[in-house]
């Protein structure tokens, strides 16, 4: 990619855009009337790039495939053809739609024999608000969060390539879930298309293979379901196999983890007959890749015939289940439970097709309470996954919200819509107690308010006059502690309760576990403990955590504690909520978790790379509407920030600017410098600015417009704003 932006850089000065970086600025000529010729120099300093713009109204077109062309706003995109498909290389561009990495570590693996959970995700076409790479205004938006039970995520739709947006990508990763984009032909297109490719020699079909696999590997998502819904003649049908041998060992060899599935549709005669089961017609296909989706409309005596044909593979066999209960299905809707009892009753994967039916069937205000309503009745045949990384960090945020907080400060009001921001979210559901089950506690997303982000974890509970207290798991993890640990919760309670809150962990010993799986731990092995809060924050880590102990703003509590374990396995993490004390009564609560950390202690003391060589380009000047009829018209801003960072350290970068009308540094000024105003999130090095209201230099004059770009660590802190990365942009009008 540093390459490609090399390459950019050098059309861009070919083009007349001249980004120089002499050791001083320097003034040019004016340009010849009536033509236009972009002004942009850059002075270096130890802290700051500085690139000078001559405003003008004409700009440089942005390729329609990879940005709005209404807004300039990057997109994700598909491809329509097998032309387009062959054609793609990676381009500058592209950059925007590249995943922050693999996904993260998870137990069990996906390699593990145990059944798994595909889900497929086909709304309305696809493409629609989870397009815009850096996000929206959408206003109830779809979203999902009930990653712990799933394996596989599948972007689906009708287009040739499918390429799974990236904000879905970076989400699913987040949860360690493997993310499938969709390679689909069908009708008489589709005919056409296979022959192009499957019925001559191997190049026409190993072709297709590579591109498939540089398009994955590129854009760092895991691999392809492949789904042929048309006819295919005896030469293309018979090439299939080798075509699907291909893709998957190359895909093995380029992309860790990746996967490739096939669809139950062709034949191994060609023809279009769906099996709604794994058979003699159409085992060649299985044996040829890693996995097998099922139509959907099929009976309990299809998967008993089905055991005999998958062998040791029952896991690779995904039995399909419409949500939408279209055609001859067991069950669907909110009875897709009776579909999961039998398929696991016989050992094999699920494939979950359009899930999103509540949302896109059901009223939109209730959408979160049929969601959760929704997974809660799938839940006893969707095994959960343990995380087991650090750091982990999570504010609960959902990608969305009604506003924008940061660390209990609110930043900007309005509805937005982010699926890259989405951090890890907890095992929704509810816990109660045994015996009389008065005892109980429930959790649930909640967009009302938020300590970092959009959202928070909202849980409430009741605990019965003959218990003290009551305790939910919030995640399990499989973590290899290393000597000092360091933990924070942020929460607060709704009301005057006065119940105690405290996090809780579960230990095992870390000699059980052993490489390729976990083994199972005996209540003898596992133990649960509640660790002391720290009244003060450790000495050595003060910088990063020094409200530890404190009331901070929007009435939340920061706790924080210090655990040093050797030798253990760290299992699980508990919310627990106890009585006040003296009291006898029924204690009802409500309670909101704002954010959890759990960091090696070490990570903190390594110093952070910092922001290097940001650049401002692909500018575009627009006319604002006249502020009236005496006050000047504004100037409307779109530019591309690109900079250096190394992507492991990194959770997300914030984008900020400080606006001014004159040369001076507004974000610098001696006294009462200007906040700066939050632009929007980057989980890349890129940034595209949109229509940026600036005001117009003054004659005689230049305008200034400075950006910054702050890194968000993995461990969640913030780093100080000396670290931060900055451009600056001085504007003129041209001379008449």
């Amino acid at each position: 990619m540093e390459a490609a932006g090399a390459r950019a850089l050098a059309a861009a000065r070919r083009r007349g855009r001249r980004l120089q970086a002499p050791a001083t600025l320097k003034e040019q000529r004016d340009p010849q009337p009536g033509r236009r010729v972009p002004q942009r120099r850059i002075e270096e300093d130890q802290e700051e790039a500085v690139f000078r713009e001559v405003v003008s109204f004409t700009p440089d077109p942005l390729p329609v495939r990879y940005y709005d062309k209404v807004t300039t706003k990057p997109i994700s995109f598909y491809l329509s053809s097998l032309e387009e498909l062959l054609a793609w290389t990676p381009n500058v561009e592209d950059g925007f739609n590249v995943a922050l990495g693999p996904p993260e570590c998870r137990q069990p693996p996906l390699s593990s024999r145990r059944p798994r959970t595909l889900m497929c995700h086909d709304m309305m076409g696809g493409y629609l608000d989870d397009k815009f790479i850096q996000g929206s205004a959408a206003q109830n938006p779809y979203s999902f969060y009930h990653w712990q039970y799933i394996d596989i995520f599948v972007y689906f739709s009708h287009h040739t390539v499918t390429i799974p947006p990236v904000g879905w990508t970076n989400a699913a990763h987040r949860h360690g879930v493997c993310v499938l984009g969709t390679f689909i032909t069908e009708w008489k297109e589709g005919e056409r298309l296979c022959e192009a490719f499957l019925a001559g020699d191997e190049r026409s079909y190993q072709a297709v293979a590579r591109q498939l696999v540089l398009i994955a590997q590129f854009f760092r998502f895991d691999g392809w379901l492949i789904n042929i819904e048309n006819s295919l003649s005896l030469a293309a049908v018979g090439n299939v196999p080798h075509f699907l041998r291909y893709l998957t060992t190359q895909l093995h060899q380029q992309v860790p983890r990746g996967l490739v599935l096939w669809y139950d549709s062709v034949v191994s005669s060609g023809q279009l007959t769906w099996q709604d089961e794994l058979n003699e017609r159409n085992r060649v296909f299985f044996d040829s890749c890693d996995g097998f989706f099922t139509n959907y409309n099929w009976r309990e005596e299809h998967l008993e015939r089905m055991l005999g044909q998958a062998g040791e593979r029952l896991a690779d066999v995904y039995v399909g289940v419409d949500v939408f209960a279209r055609g001859n299905v067991v069950g669907g809707r909110f009875h897709t439970d009776k579909s999961l009892e039998l398929i696991r009753k016989h050992g094999f994967s699920v494939a979950l097709f359009a899930p999103g039916w509540v949302y896109e069937c059901l009223e939109k205000g209730d959408f979160f309470q049929n969601q959760d309503k929704f997974w809660s009745l799938l839940e006893r045949y969707l095994p959960t996954h343990s995380i087991c990384s650090l750091p982990f960090v999570t504010s609960f945020c959902l990608g969305m919200g009604t506003r924008r907080v940061c660390y209990g400060q609110e930043e900007a009001v309005g509805p937005w819509y982010h699926l890259s921001a989405q951090e890890i979210q907890p095992l929704f559901g509810e816990h109660r107690l045994e015996g009389n089950g008065r005892g109980w506690v429930k959790m649930h997303c909640c967009l009302e308010d938020a300590w970092n982000g959009g959202s928070s974890l909202l849980i409430r509970g009741l605990i019965p006059p003959e218990v003290g207290n009551v305790s939910v798991r919030l995640f399990s993890l499989q973590v290899p502690v290393p000597p000092k640990v360091f933990l924070s919760m942020v929460y607060k309670l709704e009301g005057p309760s006065a119940v105690g809150v405290a996090l809780e962990l579960t230990t095992g010993d870390a000699g059980s576990c052993h490489v390729g799986g976990i083994s199972a731990l005996s209540a003898e092995t596992s133990s649960r403990r509640s660790p002391r809060p720290l009244r003060v924050p450790p000495t050595k880590l003060a910088k990063w955590v020094g409200r530890c102990g404190q009331q901070l703003s929007g009435g939340w509590v920061q706790r924080c504690y210090e655990v040093n374990l050797r030798g253990c396995l760290l299992q699980a993490l508990f919310v627990n909520f106890s009585r006040p004390p003296g009291s006898q009564e029924e204690e009802n609560f409500v309670c909101r978790l704002g954010e959890i950390q759990v960091v090696d202690a070490s990570s903190l003391l390594t110093p952070l790379p910092q922001v290097q060589a940001v650049t401002v380009s692909q500018v575009r000047w627009q006319p604002a509407a006249s502020e009236g009829e005496s006050g000047p018209a504004g100037l409307r801003l779109s530019c591309t920030l690109r900079w250096a960072y190394l992507p492991p350290h990194v959770r997300c970068f914030r984008i900020h600017c400080c606006r001014g009308s004159g040369g001076d540094s507004p974000c610098r000024a001696p006294s009462e410098p200007e906040r700066p105003a939050l632009l929007g999130l980057a989980f890349v090095n890129r940034y595209r600015i949109v229509d940026l209201a600036v005001a117009p230099a003054e004659p005689g004059r230049d305008g200034r417009v400075e950006f910054l770009v702050e890194p968000i660590p993995k461990e969640g802190f913030l780093v100080p704003r000396a670290e931060w990365g900055r451009a600056a942009m001085l504007y003129s009008t041209p001379r008449t």
